[in-house]
């Protein structure tokens, strides 16, 4: 279905859910056509950010005006720590992938943080026409591998990642963005992302929130609870697993640590 900016489905204006997840479609629309511009490179990648950011925030300024918002490429002023609702955003989650056509691995994040915990998030993957949310959560099917599959960073995996496949016999799976590798753990491409060495709230806040919804696992690579909507918004590090897998995951990094 095409969304026109502007013009959500009815039950946006009562629903969470649904507007997240015509949020994260429209801003991925409008994602493809830049990429359609004749732009490259770094120019291709903050046109991007600036096109998702610009409306995203108009978009949540028109329909829940009295929310509070926290982007990737917005300025944090810490209003939000008043709020009882915060919107966190990611407008392009890859923009390295983002700005390599026809690469499919990025992501549009939007989540929503409501007394405490995260209440509602969608990811769009629109290189693919796809978009996951909360509203209709994803059944994960069993595992289709007889290896457990740990996604990881195509450029940059952490070096603990290797001794953890090592120890479960898992294969590494390299791809781009946060949100990407944890959509594969919900589409049975792979059956967890654990990661460590930096990430922000905006990072896996929907992500987090469509694994949780799925019934997956998630938590910091300790196994202590994810928490968002904090005055540090630095947020380096989580786990996103079969449910099976994470009693061994968690130990495993408890016991060797992150190095």
């Amino acid at each position: 279905m095409t969304f026109v900016p502007g013009t959500p489905p009815a039950d946006a204006t009562t629903d969470d859910h649904v507007l997240a997840t015509w949020l994260a479609m429209v801003a991925g629309e409008r994602l493809l056509e830049v990429r359609q511009e004749g732009l490259e490179g770094r120019e291709l990648k903050d046109a991007g950010d600036v096109a998702a950011h610009d409306l995203l925030m108009a978009l949540l300024a028109e329909h829940r005006p009295g929310d509070a918002v926290l982007s990737e490429e917005g300025k944090d002023d810490k209003v939000r720590l008043g709020s009882n609702r915060v919107w966190i955003v990611d407008p392009l989650d890859g923009t390295r992938e983002f700005s390599e056509p026809p690469r499919d691995d990025w992501a549009v994040h939007v989540a929503l943080w409501q007394d405490g915990d995260l209440v509602a998030g969608a990811v769009a993957q629109p290189a693919l026409g796809e978009t996951f949310n909360t509203g209709q959560p994803s059944v994960v099917p069993p595992s289709t591998s007889a290896r457990p599959r740990i996604a990881v960073s195509r450029s940059r995996p952490p070096e603990f990642v290797h001794a953890l496949a090592e120890e479960l016999d898992a294969e590494l799976v390299p791809m781009g963005s946060a949100g990407v590798k944890v959509m594969s753990v919900v589409r049975d491409i792979t059956d967890a992302y654990v990661h460590a060495g930096g990430q922000y709230e905006w990072d896996s806040a929907a992500p987090v929130a469509v694994a949780r919804a799925a019934g997956l696992f998630t938590s910091r690579v300790d196994g202590t609870p994810l928490e968002y909507n904090q005055e540090d918004v630095y947020l380096p590090d989580l786990i996103v697993c079969r449910p099976e897998l994470a009693e061994r995951i968690v130990a495993f990094v408890n016991s060797h640590g992150l190095d």
